[in-house]
């Protein structure tokens, strides 16, 4: 039994090219993902998947029920996996993710996943908060661009902004490989 955890977070349909929100290199990250989650399997870690739902049918993307909000078949849910729903970009809030960790004496979580600005950062700077011992695979992340004061910002540099914010005092940063070759 191992005490790290691996959190997918939000590697949903709707984050695709062809969905309703896609983000930039999601394909890419998605495919460092399912790396990652065959790796975690390999070494016996817990694997929690985590999907988001907009609780509204007018909501932009991650509408209830859709096939948006499905998680996406490149690391789709095996038996004996868990998968959480939640409603905010903290997947601590309003979830069993911390019940369902502490029972399993899980002290280390890796995360990844999208928004790298929205969920990502939300759910890394949870876990600190709550104790965790915290990576962050940041190329098995995605993010999009985003619009403030008139000013575009790529999804590139929002993605390096976001990843350079949790380095350090939130998150240990590393990138696919390194992660499975430590193993």
């Amino acid at each position: 039994m191992t005490d790290t955890a691996l959190l997918l977070v939000d590697i949903q349909n709707d984050y695709f090219e062809d969905g309703r929100w896609p983000l930039a290199r999601m394909d890419q990250a998605s495919t460092k993902a399912a790396k990652i989650l065959d790796h975690a399997r390999r070494q016996g870690l817990m694997v929690v998947h985590i999907h988001h739902e907009i609780p509204s049918a007018e909501a932009p993307f991650f509408r209830p029920g859709s096939k948006g909000a499905e998680i996406h078949p490149s690391v789709a849910p095996e038996a004996g996996e868990e998968v959480i729903l939640k409603h905010r970009p903290n997947s601590f809030v309003d979830t069993r993710l911390q019940d369902l960790l502490s029972s399993r004496g899980i002290v280390r979580v890796i995360i990844i996943g999208a928004m790298s600005q929205m969920c990502i950062d939300a759910t890394a700077r949870a876990a600190k908060d709550l104790g965790y011992d915290v990576t962050v695979v940041h190329d098995a992340c995605a993010a999009r661009d985003i619009t403030f004061g008139g000013d575009t910002v790529p999804a590139a540099q929002v993605h390096a902004a976001f990843m350079g914010g949790l380095s350090g005092t939130y998150a240990t940063l590393t990138d696919c490989d390194t992660l499975v070759a430590a193993a």
